[in-house]
């Protein structure tokens, strides 16, 4: 059984909590503890993750051992539980990694860190700018047998799927996606409202790094932007790199979602954590420029992020004005619920999953950021900051 006191980051109330793999005990404490500039809360949780620290979780040949590092790197940040994201590619391409990526859950030590699949794509928008980075050449309409050979070789891990409701096939393919369990989001779209109103009736709950993989310029009145914004029965899930959203967007869609239906995702990729240079996104090459953009090879389009989940509650404390409390939950509780991640939904209950994070607040120049001091997963320490 370990102990551990520090302020509750939801109040700023000091508390003891006492967990083994699940939360036991949480009490209130009116002694200070020895270390009482320390802050406790349930360890982030990322939807959507494309590969981390030098790992391509699109590539079917990534080892075991660069998903291990991947795991350890995405610890560091606080996150505890994550989706590993396979975007648009040949189909046998995109088995082949989500065989790869089932089969480094069940032998690494800290598999279960990688909490469920997402799939991004291959039934998104084939049209420059809703497309994004995703390869044109295997973007393809809604296809449920599909579906059901990458479950297959995801061993049923997949849990979100990314799709544009534009596809006159996507009502029906998001009910029956539903129906499996699998929550069905919109993303990488230029659908008209009546086509996202249809896409909700049937059962889609959340838009996808919503405000970008959008048109340049969209109509005045009726747009899939505010369309999706409007809709209170999607949450939507956001990435707070300073690069992918404008402040003035974030602050006034968060204001217009709500902290309760707003969450943040990292949409991380290869690069993440490592030196500027050239890597791969799947099949698609992509540099991570000195200002931490990743972009397709030669141009300015971004392609995924180096977006850590640390930086990301810090970016929109920052950035969009949310208080810690608020900042905390959208990388929590928030993507728990949205992701169906049991045991994580009530935050630091006893009876909940031991995922913490203990964290330091950051001042001068960098007030308003965290610092990640611990990480647990399940109660085991899988993160400590060196001395």
């Amino acid at each position: 059984m370990t102990k551990c006191c520090a302020r509750l980051a939801s109040s700023g109330e000091l508390i003891e909590i006492e967990f083994d793999s699940v939360i036991q005990h949480v009490d209130s404490l009116l002694s200070p503890c020895p270390d009482d500039d320390t802050w406790i809360a349930p360890s982030f949780i990322d939807l959507q993750v494309n590969g981390f620290a030098g790992a391509d979780f699109n590539s079917p040949a990534t080892s075991p051992e660069s998903i291990a590092a991947a795991c350890a790197a995405i610890f560091s940040t606080g996150v505890a539980r994550f989706f590993p994201t396979v975007i648009t590619g040949p189909p046998e391409r995109m088995c082949a990694a989500l065989r790869n990526l089932a089969g480094a859950r069940e032998v690494l030590p800290d598999g279960g860190a990688m909490e469920a699949f997402h799939v991004e794509g291959p039934y998104i928008s084939p049209e420059e700018g809703p497309r994004g980075a995703h390869p044109k050449a295997w973007v393809r309409p809604p296809d449920f047998d599909e579906f059901r050979r990458l479950q297959e070789a995801a061993d049923g891990n997949i849990r979100l799927m990314t799709l544009a409701p534009e596809w006159p096939q996507a009502p029906a393919f998001i009910e029956k996606l539903t129906s499996e369990g699998v929550v069905a989001a919109i993303g990488h779209t230029r659908a008209t409202p009546d086509q996202i109103r249809a896409a909700v009736h049937a059962g889609a709950t959340l838009s996808t790094h919503l405000g970008n993989a959008a048109d340049p310029q969209i109509q005045r009145r009726d747009n899939f932007l505010y369309a999706q914004l409007a809709e209170d029965r999607l949450a939507a899930s956001f990435i707070a790199d300073g690069h992918h959203l404008a402040d003035s967007f974030l602050q006034i869609a968060l204001r217009s979602k709500g902290l309760d239906q707003s969450l943040l995702v990292t949409d991380a990729a290869m690069p993440a954590m490592c030196p500027p240079g050239q890597y791969m996104l799947g099949e698609v090459v992509v540099e991570l420029k000195p200002d931490q953009r990743v972009v397709l090879r030669g141009g300015d389009r971004l392609a995924g992020s180096s977006l850590r989940m640390d930086q990301a509650v810090s970016n929109v404390i920052r950035r969009a004005h949310v208080n810690l409390a608020g900042a905390i939950t959208m990388a929590t509780t928030n993507p728990a619920r949205v992701g169906r991640v049991s045991g994580r939904l009530r935050g630091i209950r006893p009876g909940e999953r031991a995922d913490l994070v203990v964290f330091r607040l950051l001042d001068g120049e960098h007030a308003g950021g965290i610092e990640v001091i611990e990480t647990y997963v399940s109660g085991r320490r899988v993160f400590a900051k060196p001395e």
